[in-house]
């Protein structure tokens, strides 16, 4: 099959075979990046454990530095000074007993509910 120019010079950055270090892993991804976009990259790596065995599970989360690009929409349930104090914590959607009615008709878009004990 017929590669195009920046394939292959991409192609000729990378040592076949060779196993990368994660930093120099991603800066020869940088470096043979083709797309004129920001692509995705996958990594996998062999950790070396059984997963059968309950002591050698690994489970962990990450914080990415620029987060995931996705915001939480929060809706509160609140009236008064209640209400004052969601919409200075940043609440998307701040109401009483009205927003019920939208949000059973599924007119509301939100990620989690708050709700104040009144």
């Amino acid at each position: 099959m017929k590669r195009s120019k920046k394939y292959t010079a991409a192609a000729a950055k990378v040592e076949e075979g060779k196993l990368y270090m994660p930093l120099s892993a991603m800066k020869v991804v940088k470096e043979t990046n083709v797309t004129k976009y920001d692509a995705s990259v996958e990594v996998s790596m062999v950790l070396g454990v059984d997963p059968k065995k309950a002591d050698q599970a690994v489970r962990s989360t990450v914080n990415l530095p620029h987060g995931t690009g996705k915001t939480a929409r929060v809706l509160v349930f609140a009236t008064g000074p209640r209400a004052d104090e969601a919409r200075a914590a940043g609440a998307d959607i701040v109401g009483g007993d009205e927003l019920i009615e939208e949000v059973n008709g599924g007119r509301l878009d939100y990620d989690a509910v708050v709700s104040t004990p009144e």
